[in-house]
């Protein structure tokens, strides 16, 4: 057995039987858009429920449409406040530095480094990462430079194999 409704719930009823669709009429016109006029009814409605004082001893008519006159300009004006929103689509065009992978695929390259012997290492470091010639990695080594060649071939072959043991060559 179901319970008696409230006060509350009978006002509640009451002002959506007799007022839901002229206001609604009313605030699709303010708005042109269906669904944010619906939001909007419901909003004035749920304001009605929570000051019922407001309606007390006068016509709830002209009090619910300027209330949701109201919140039609209120929401025109946070809109007009805020920066325009734009879909996902924008995004998709727009070019994007992406630092992140950069930075795993170093990690994943010093790891792959750290994986060969020493004197692969070196001559990498030198040739690659400082940019120097064969013959100043050669004096900075203090090795031939025959070596420095033979040596920077067999790391790249090293480090290629490193890197497609961790999915990052082809």
């Amino acid at each position: 057995m179901g319970r008696a409704p409230s006060a509350d719930e009978d006002l509640m009823r009451a002002l959506f039987d007799e007022h839901a669709r002229p206001l609604l009429g009313y605030v699709i016109r303010l708005t042109g858009d269906r669904q944010r006029a619906e939001d909007i009814v419901q909003e004035t409605l749920l304001r009605a429920w929570r000051h019922p004082e407001a309606l007390a001893g006068r016509p709830a008519r002209p009090w619910l449409f300027t209330v949701a006159r109201n919140l039609v300009r209120d929401g025109h004006r946070a809109r007009l406040a805020r920066p325009r929103e734009i879909g996902d689509e924008a995004l998709a065009v727009l070019p994007a530095d992406d630092d992140l992978d950069r930075a795993v695929e170093s990690w994943a390259v010093a790891e792959a480094l750290a994986d060969l012997r020493p004197e692969h290492r070196e001559v990498l470091i030198e040739t690659y990462y400082r940019g120097r010639s064969v013959k100043q990695a050669a004096d900075v080594l203090g090795i031939p430079q025959g070596t420095v060649k033979s040596r920077t071939y067999y790391a790249l072959r090293a480090l290629r194999l490193a890197l497609e043991e961790r999915g990052l060559a082809p």
